[in-house]
């Protein structure tokens, strides 16, 4: 009996330790980083912005609830006819699943974060999502929508359906960043964007996976 319970065990703890360590190994380095000088103060600083994203995991922040992601920036009120519209992502299996405009409960539905531009739009829409382990993924349940989405490829499509047209947004890259990295949610006007966020490694809240995608031009 106690040599099966440590065979559980083991298969249990490598069962669910097998998709961060292997998302380290294999889908981080297929992603965008930045290479620049940093100072070391800031590299201090970065640490201990891990750290307290660690701690707040400890504390069980309610990361269902979209202004708990960026509390440093606030949702705001995004002035829009339509509250609500549809994502869906063929490579994956997600159709037409909700998204909420300027949402507060990721349990429901995805969320476009409060005061960046809407599909179609000239600048970014951020859209959160909740991610788990991969082996828990269900494409119509939003607790675990996205936890296939480092799966997605430059020239992958995202479609929007937002108030009556169809938005064919094209990936073009897709990056890890530090939790606190508020720089998604940074307008552009060149074009119409779209970024899709959610939490990497799968099951954990250490970092974030941003999939950077464009408006495909008729």
């Amino acid at each position: 009996m106690p040599l099966i319970l440590i065979i559980l065990g083991l298969t249990i703890i490598s069962w669910v330790g097998y998709p961060i360590i292997s998302f380290e190994l294999f889908w981080s380095p297929k992603f965008t980083s930045l290479v620049r000088p940093i100072p070391d103060e800031v590299i201090v600083q970065a640490m201990e912005n891990e750290e307290k994203v660690l701690a707040a995991e400890t504390e069980k922040v309610d990361y269902t609830k979209a202004s708990n992601w960026f509390p440093q920036k606030p949702p705001e009120v995004t002035e829009a006819q339509e509250k609500q519209y549809t994502l869906s992502i063929p490579k994956l299996g997600i159709e037409n699943i909700l998204v909420t405009i300027g949402g507060e409960d990721l349990n429901h539905s995805l969320v476009h974060y409060g005061g960046t531009a809407l599909p179609g739009d000239w600048g970014k829409a951020v859209v959160f999502g909740h991610s788990v382990l991969p082996a828990f993924f269900n494409p119509q349940n939003y607790k675990t929508i996205f936890s296939t989405l480092p799966e997605l490829e430059k020239k992958d499509q995202i479609l929007i359906n937002y108030d009556g047209i169809i938005y064919t947004y094209e990936v073009f890259d897709l990056r890890v960043v530090p939790a606190d990295d508020i720089s998604v949610l940074e307008q552009k006007y060149d074009s119409s964007y779209l970024s899709l966020v959610t939490c990497v490694p799968p099951g954990t809240y250490w970092k974030r996976l941003i999939v950077m995608a464009r408006l495909k031009e008729l």
